[in-house]
C-alpha cells in the first residue's frame, strides 16, 4: 500500500478521510479516489511550488470542494508552514463535517465556507484556484472568481457541460458545421468539447498559459479533462481574436463564462 502514497503523505490523514481503513487497508473505491487525488497533486506541484516561493502566505481556494479531500492533502503536503486553504462547498453537511475534521487534525489555517461558487466570500487575492467536477456552468463561475481575484494558477476539471449543447439545439443558424451536432449524442459530445475549448481560449485571452490534459486514466473516470492555467501576461489579443471568431462561427455564447470585453 505504501507505494500508493506520496512522499511525506501520512496514513493518519488518509484514515481520517476514510481513504484508508483503520487497519491501513485500501478498498477498490478508496484506491481509485486516492490515485486521482495524488495524481492531481503531482500535476499541481509546479504551481504550488511557485506560489510558495513567490508569496509569503499563499492562498489556495478549492471551490465545489465536497469532502475537501484535495484541500486536506494539499494542506498536509504544502501548507503546514505557511499559507491558507479555503474550501467552498454548497452542501452545509459536507462543509460542517470537513470543518470539524480540520479541527481534529489541527489544520488551523484550513478554512471552510458554505455557499455557491458565485455567491461565496473570497480573499482579495487568490494564488491557486481549483475546481474539480464542478457541473455545467459552475466551472464558468470558478473561472470568473479566479479572474476577479487575480489568480496566478487554475486547475479545472469540468463536468456535465449542458448549456452550450442546448444552445446548439436551439440555434436556427444554418452552417456546414451543423452536421457535427445534428444527432443528440453528437450534440452532447460536441457541446462539451466546444465548452472546454471556449474556456481555454477565454483564459488565454485573459493572459494565461493553458495546458489541457488528462486527469487520470479513463478506467477511473469519464469526466477526465484537466485544464491547467498560469497567468503570464495581462492579456492576449491573438487568443481573444480566435475566441471571438469561434463564438461567431458557432453562434453560441456561454452566459456565465467571463468573456473578455
Amino acid at each position: 500500500m505504501r507505494r500508493e502514497l506520496l512522499p511525506e503523505q501520512s496514513t493518519a490523514l488518509l484514515k481520517e478521510l476514510h481513504l484508508l481503513t483503520r487497519d491501513g487497508r485500501l478498498n477498490a473505491d478508496s484506491l481509485r479516489k486516492l490515485k486521482q487525488v495524488n495524481h492531481l497533486v503531482g500535476l499541481l506541484t509546479p504551481a504550488l511550488d511557485d506560489v510558495q516561493q513567490r508569496f509569503g502566505q499563499p492562498v489556495v481556494v478549492d471551490v465545489g470542494s465536497g469532502n475537501a479531500y484535495l484541500g486536506f492533502v494539499l494542506y498536509e503536503l504544502f501548507m503546514k508552514e505557511k499559507g491558507e486553504v479555503l474550501s467552498i462547498e454548497s452542501r452545509a453537511d459536507l462543509s460542517t463535517k470537513a470543518g470539524q475534521r480540520a479541527k481534529t487534525l489541527g489544520f488551523d489555517r484550513m478554512k471552510f465556507e458554505t455557499g455557491s461558487i458565485a455567491a461565496a466570500s473570497y480573499p482579495e487575492r487568490i494564488h491557486l484556484l481549483t475546481a474539480l467536477h464542478s457541473c455545467d456552468t459552475a466551472t464558468d463561475d470558478a473561472i470568473a472568481v479566479a479572474l476577479k481575484h487575480n489568480a496566478d494558477h487554475l486547475a479545472l476539471v469540468p463536468c456535465c457541460q449542458a448549456e452550450v449543447a442546448q444552445q446548439l439545439k436551439e440555434s436556427s443558424r444554418e452552417s456546414p458545421m451543423k452536421v457535427l451536432f445534428e444527432h443528440p449524442i453528437h450534440r452532447r459530445e460536441f457541446g462539451s468539447h466546444l465548452t472546454n475549448v471556449l474556456r481555454a481560449l477565454t483564459l488565454e485571452a485573459h493572459g494565461y498559459s493553458v495546458t489541457v490534459t488528462e486527469l487520470t486514466g479513463w478506467e477511473h473516470s469519464l469526466k477526465n479533462e484537466l485544464i491547467l492555467a498560469k497567468k503570464v501576461r495581462a492579456q492576449n489579443p491573438e487568443a481573444r481574436a480566435r475566441l471571438e471568431a469561434l463564438l461567431q462561427q458557432t453562434g453560441v455564447k456561454p452566459r456565465r463564462l467571463p468573456l473578455p470585453v
